[in-house]
């Protein structure tokens, strides 16, 4: 599992953020969740999937 000690605060729309809980909702995910994961697939996608061999991170 991944460490999740970091924080990232980021501004968004209120509207926005209303129907983004919503659809997170509809998939039974916290808005965090489904933050973590665009992340993830954005860093995969542009580094590979062992991107954490090549940074020096732990891998789990």
């Amino acid at each position: 599992m991944e460490n999740r000690t970091a924080r990232l605060t980021l501004l968004i729309d209120p509207e926005k953020k209303k129907v983004f809980e919503a659809l997170c909702k509809q998939e039974d995910v916290t808005p965090s969740q489904k933050v973590r994961q665009f992340i993830r697939e954005y860093v995969e996608e542009r580094l590979g999937p062992d991107w954490r061999e090549h940074s020096g991170q732990k891998t789990d």
